[in-house]
């Protein structure tokens, strides 16, 4: 190889490690496919990743819980995470009670309210929670913030875990096996419509919701500042009239060593014209994504990136 030759392939080396290192790769922990998490994920990747500069990909995982660590250990960019959950683990208290606090965990964006759904059979019987005892609950699988809320649910009404038959299943797995009869009663934490629940109530027998109201709700709340009333609006799910209940927010949070202009850059993508009419079209969820609902409910500190946005667009002062 001559000295030009030499020359001229060093050069493309180090202008390919230069391309290399300007895309950036963007990996998103959802939740599981028939959750909320795993197509709103896929919507917000879609409208943030820059052709050349930043790839982003919506991953299927357990949840909040499984994102959580994987962002703090690196094995993700980002993640969704229920708010409750995120404060719990940047502050060790909680479900993280007594493990390392994630002090690295850093906020992009409120993104919509997650309600809790406890769904039965139409004329199951079921009217509370407390009517559960006895019965075949999926409460969904460990590394969900579904099961952590599942779990404080039942306390706040008085029912054990030892009261019911728990089954730790993902909710299109329960939806499945509560149309078959062999569940009684699910619990699903996240924006509705979901589309494993609204599957359900479409098909056949039709569904109920259990509503998550009275003194039992008041002091979960009172207990828990994150949770908040809410309502799942009448037809929400075919034939299901409007149910008050609680809810959670879903939040995008990430690690405080990705780096500070890819974080600024994907969050002033979601809040662009294009990502908030893909993501107001795409799914119910969608008209929550908004820059104003994103510093609502924050437990732990922003990502520098993401805070220079909000700061640009006087959210933040």
């Amino acid at each position: 190889m001559t000295l030009k030759h030499l020359i001229s392939a060093v050069v493309a080396a180090v202008a390919l490690t230069g391309a290399a290192q300007a895309q950036q790769f963007f990996r998103i922990g959802t939740g599981g496919t028939a959750g909320t998490y795993y197509p709103v994920g896929g919507m917000i990747a879609n409208a943030v990743s820059q052709p050349g500069k930043i790839v982003a990909t919506a991953q299927a995982s357990n949840g909040s819980l499984a994102n959580v660590n994987a962002v703090a250990s690196g094995a993700m960019e980002a993640g969704f995470s229920q708010s409750d959950v995120a404060t719990w683990a940047f502050t060790g208290t909680g479900a993280f009670e007594g493990k390392p606090k994630v002090t690295d965990l850093r906020m992009i964006a409120n993104l919509y309210p997650e309600s809790i759904h406890l769904v039965v059979k139409k004329g199951s019987g079921i009217k509370t929670v407390a009517d559960l005892k006895g019965k075949r609950v999926a409460l969904d699988e460990p590394g969900s913030g579904t099961l952590i809320n599942a779990r404080m649910v039942l306390a706040a009404y008085g029912v054990k875990e030892a009261d019911i038959k728990p089954e730790y299943i993902k909710p299109n797995q329960a939806g499945d096996k509560l149309k078959d009869g062999a569940l009684d009663a699910f619990f699903f934490v996240g924006g509705a419509p979901a589309g494993a629940i609204a599957e359900l109530a479409s098909g056949g027998a039709g569904i109920e919701l259990v509503p998550l109201t009275g003194a039992s709700a008041d002091g979960l709340r009172m207990a828990n500042p994150y949770f908040a009333v809410d309502t799942i609006a009448a037809n929400t799910y075919k034939d299901v009239p409007a149910v008050q209940t609680l809810a959670v927010g879903a939040q995008l949070v990430t690690n405080a060593k990705v780096d500070t202009e890819t974080v600024y850059q994907i969050t002033k993508a979601m809040f662009g014209d294009a990502a908030q009419k893909a993501l107001q079209a795409g799914h119910a969820k969608g008209k929550f994504i908004t820059k104003e609902n994103a510093v609502k409910g924050v437990g732990i500190p922003y990502h520098p990136g993401a805070e220079k946005f909000y700061k640009e667009v006087g959210l933040l002062k």
